[in-house]
């Protein structure tokens, strides 16, 4: 009788090992890759349009006076009522209306990409998780500054404690994005014994054989 080709195949192949099926490629960290770089590209531009570009038109609306959130280093009640006695309702319209759109934007879309270039690059969680502290923090304070400088400036007589709450969170906000450009950078170039848990998993897969 005779035998069809697998049957044949079948006889040969008993007994010898059995090749094994080569891994197939990852495509997660290309596409998350792609979607960093677009988020980050997105970001960069906001952080222009908003802090450079209309933050600094700005300036045409209040006598030449800096807007709050470009003082890094903090601001007291009396810049508060030279700054709001400068800017008629319409300014502050205007800046409130900034803080909504493309104040609210730029945190939202940088933390998005960096918590995400963190997650691709960082795999020990205790590492990924510090380094995402200073990210999630700085979303935070950047929204919340945006609320307590419009109304810090609707106020007739702006209140001591208001503009402090307010200076204090300018303040941090500049030092959590610096800080979180730094997360950003160690989770990219942190020699990658560190940053990976290859070696502990590799360990732990070889216990469970």
């Amino acid at each position: 009788m005779a035998r069809t080709r697998a049957q044949i195949a079948r006889k040969h192949s008993t007994g010898a090992a059995v090749a094994p099926e080569p891994p197939r490629p990852d495509r997660t960290r290309p596409n998350g890759s792609l979607v960093v770089i677009a988020a980050a590209v997105a970001s960069l531009f906001l952080f222009w349009y908003f802090h450079l570009l209309t933050l600094g038109q700005m300036t045409q609306l209040s006598g030449g006076l800096a807007m709050p959130d470009m003082m890094i280093g903090g601001y007291d009640a009396g810049y508060v009522e030279r700054l709001r006695g400068a800017m008629d309702d319409d300014a502050r319209g205007q800046l409130s209306y900034l803080h909504r759109t493309a104040g609210t934007l730029f945190p939202l879309i940088f933390a998005f990409a960096w918590l995400l270039l963190i997650q691709l690059n960082a795999g020990r969680r205790r590492l990924r998780w510090a380094l995402w502290a200073p990210v999630i923090l700085f979303v935070v304070v950047d929204l919340w500054e945006n609320v307590a400088i419009d109304a810090v400036l609707a106020e007739a007589t702006p209140d001591a404690a208001a503009v402090a709450l307010s200076s204090t969170l300018t303040v941090l906000r500049w030092v959590l994005l610096a800080l979180s450009l730094a997360a950003g950078a160690a989770s990219v170039f942190l020699p990658r014994r560190l940053r990976t848990a290859v070696g502990r998993d590799a360990g732990a897969g070889t216990r469970s054989r």
